[in-house]
C-alpha cells in the first residue's frame, strides 16, 4: 500500500522525476537521423511563436471575418500564456535545463539552449494556447493546430532543451490559459 501524507507525496514526486529523466534519456539515445533536422527546424521556427504568428497572419488575410476573429483569439491566447508563464510560473519553478551532453543528445539535434528555466515549457504552452484559441472560432483548424502543437512540444524534448514533464505541464497550462483568454474575450 502506498504511503500517505507528505512522505508519500515526496516519494511520488521523486518517482515522477526519475521517470521524467528516464524518458528524456531514452529519447536522447534513440537514433532518428531522418527526423533530427526537421524537428530541430520546427523547434527553432517555434521560437517567439513565429509559426503561430505566421498562421494567424494567413488566417487574418485569407480567412475572412471568421479567420480574423480566430487569429485574434489565437494571438490573445499566446499573449496571456507567454506573460503568465515567463513572468510568473517559470521564475517560481526554477528547474534547471537538462544536461544534453551527459544524456548524449546528438549534436545534429541541438538548438540554442535557452537561458530561462526549464519548467514548464513556454514553447509548448504557447503552441497549445494558439491551437485552442484559434479552434474556438474555427473548429476545423483546431485538430491540425493541436497536432502541430504536439510536434512543437515533442521537438523541445528531441532537441534536448526540455524534459518530457516540462512539455506536458506546459501544454496543459497553455490550454488552461487559452480558456481564460477565451472567457475574457467572450465577456467583452
Amino acid at each position: 500500500m502506498a504511503e500517505r501524507g507528505p512522505r508519500g507525496l515526496r516519494n511520488a514526486l521523486e518517482e515522477l522525476r526519475r521517470l521524467d529523466q528516464a524518458v528524456y534519456a531514452a529519447v536522447a539515445v534513440s537514433p532518428t537521423p531522418s527526423l533530427d533536422s526537421a524537428l530541430r527546424g520546427l523547434s527553432h521556427a517555434a521560437d517567439y511563436s513565429r509559426i503561430s504568428f505566421a498562421i494567424a497572419g494567413a488566417l487574418a488575410v485569407f480567412g475572412g471575418a471568421a479567420g480574423r476573429r480566430a487569429a485574434f483569439r489565437g494571438v490573445a491566447s499566446i499573449a496571456l500564456t507567454s506573460a503568465t508563464m515567463n513572468l510568473t510560473v517559470k521564475p517560481w519553478a526554477r528547474r534547471r535545463r537538462p544536461d544534453r551532453e551527459s544524456a548524449k543528445v546528438p549534436p545534429a539535434r541541438h538548438v540554442r539552449m535557452p537561458t530561462s528555466t526549464s519548467f514548464p515549457s513556454g514553447h509548448s504552452a504557447a503552441a497549445f494556447a494558439f491551437a485552442d484559441g484559434v479552434g474556438r472560432n474555427l473548429p476545423w483548424a483546431g485538430p491540425p493546430l493541436t497536432v502541430l502543437a504536439f510536434l512543437v512540444a515533442y521537438s523541445r524534448v528531441h532537441t534536448g532543451v526540455h524534459y518530457p514533464g516540462d512539455v506536458i505541464v506546459g501544454s496543459l497550462c497553455g490550454v488552461a490559459l487559452a480558456e481564460v483568454a477565451n472567457l475574457a474575450i467572450d465577456r467583452t
